[in-house]
């Protein structure tokens, strides 16, 4: 950054837990590697961000107080004062942070959504301490409130409000699509930068090795199912696998690791087990694999029950499916339940939550990633494709209007708009799993042929970096 020994701070800032805001957590870093910036990050805490954040040593997190979560006793006729309450609170906590608890910034790079009172408390700092404001625009704050109260509701139009009329005060803005650049442009009179998400250095494939070392330490809870057996389960009743240096995916003999040829297929999605992410069709399209794989072998639910598993073990040209899903959120105990009520032969469900160390290794050691993303504003791009591609893993995603500007048909994954047409999937990638399956080796070709051109690093440089270096100077002028 030019003029980067006189400019000595910048102040990212997050209205949610750090540790599940991946984006600005790569800020940060590129702020204080690449921009040789002392960061000041002010955010909830929760959950922990990456050690590469926590250990830099020109990076100092300030978590504030997190708000409680809304009593289910409260009366619904009070519920809508909260609406107006837990901003007003948030706005001077905000303010506290910002105007008195960190030293004053340069810059204010701020995460949107949420954008009231965030953009609000963010532009009055910003005027109180003369420092820049960049406002990085990852969706629209309107349309995810109208997700809860509709879209005619009074106080979604007056969220939109403030978020048009506080996002154009900005020095300058950042954003994650060309179809939000082309919005906040035509609709909004907001000139935004593209900064593509890309995974930082610690997204890649994992080793052999690597793999290993995650699968035994995750080999308890893999084989511990929701009801009372399922075909994971199965396989300690008929193997009698108690090895420590084995799993349900390698083996180690002294110091040779090898891949199980009869392992199950490993899947990743990650959710915040929220509404807008409808869970629903991924345990429809897993139900439907089930059924359809068991008809085309003509499997008989009468074989002796040792036999039958043994049998689904060994694969017969379609092999067993296990769903690990990552992530927090309210809907999670919901799903968790319908998951045990399930009759699944050769699908298993399995639900945790990672160190941030540790979450891109399970994706470096999956096959397939599930992508259940589905775009309030039908403007922005789900992260945790990014973060697969950067790992190597081909992804299946819900199908919506700038999903293209990341999944390439045919070339990095598939697109689907329904559980039959994921299901539909399933079947052509994992026909001849692990060796045969020739579709899903394409798509893995493609993903790794890909990610070689382009990092976050290299992305933030070209965009973030002149956008910063620019407010910061004319700011100053």
């Amino acid at each position: 950054m030019s003029g980067e020994n006189e400019w000595r701070r910048a102040a990212v800032v997050v209205l949610g837990d750090i540790g599940r805001s991946p984006r600005m957590q790569y800020h940060a870093l590129s702020l204080a590697t690449q921009a040789h910036l002392e960061v000041d990050i002010v955010a909830y805490g929760g959950s922990d961000p990456h050690v590469a954040v926590k250990e830099h040593k020109s990076i100092h997190i300030h978590e504030m107080r997190q708000w409680p979560s809304n009593p289910r006793s409260l009366p619904k006729i009070l519920r809508p004062l909260l609406l107006i309450f837990k901003p007003l609170v948030q706005f001077f906590m905000l303010l506290w942070y910002l105007c008195v608890k960190i030293p004053a910034p340069d810059v204010f790079i701020v995460q949107n959504p949420p954008s009231v009172p965030t953009l609000v408390a963010v532009k009055l700092a910003s005027w109180i301490r003369r420092s820049a404001f960049v406002i990085d625009w990852h969706n629209f704050g309107y349309t995810l409130l109208a997700l809860s109260l509709g879209r005619n509701s009074r106080f979604v139009a007056l969220y939109h409000w403030i978020e048009k009329q506080f996002g154009k005060m900005a020095n300058g803005s950042l954003c994650v699509t060309r179809a939000m650049q082309h919005e906040l442009a035509q609709n909004w009179g907001i000139s935004a930068t593209v900064l593509y998400d890309q995974p930082p250095e610690f997204f890649r494939p994992a080793s052999l090795e690597e793999k290993h070392k995650l699968f035994c330490g995750i080999d308890k809870s893999l084989r511990t199912p929701y009801s009372l057996q399922d075909c994971l389960s199965n396989e300690v009743l008929t193997t009698g696998d108690d090895n420590p240096n084995v799993t349900l995916f390698t083996t180690q003999t002294h110091t040779d690791i090898s891949l199980k040829w009869n392992r199950p297929a490993l899947i990743v999605s990650s959710t915040s087990w929220t509404p807008d992410e409808d869970f629903s069709i991924l345990l429809e399209a897993a139900l439907m694999y089930d059924r359809r794989v068991s008809a085309l072998l003509n499997e008989d639910d009468l074989k002796r029950e040792d036999v039958f598993w043994q049998e689904i073990k060994g694969g017969k040209q379609y092999p067993r499916l296990l769903f690990i899903i990552t992530g927090k959120g309210p809907e999670k105990e919901k799903y968790e339940q319908k998951i045990a009520k399930l009759n699944l032969k050769r699908v298993a469900f399995r639900t945790m939550w990672l160190e941030p160390e540790d979450y891109p290794l399970l994706l470096g050691s999956a096959d397939l990633g599930v992508c259940l993303h589905t775009s309030s504003s039908g403007l922005d791009l789900p992260m945790k494709v990014v973060d697969m591609f950067g790992c190597g893993l081909p992804v299946c995603a819900v199908s919506y209007s700038c999903i293209n500007e990341l999944v390439e048909v045919d070339k990095n994954g598939l697109l689907f708009s329904s559980s039959s047409e994921l299901a539909d999937q399933f079947m052509m990638l994992f026909k001849g799993f692990p060796g045969e399956c020739d579709e899903l080796k394409l798509l893995k070709q493609g993903v790794l042929a890909s990610r070689s051109s382009v990092n976050w690093a290299t992305e933030w440089e070209a965009n973030a970096k002149p956008l910063i270096s620019k407010v910061i100077f004319e700011n100053s002028s």
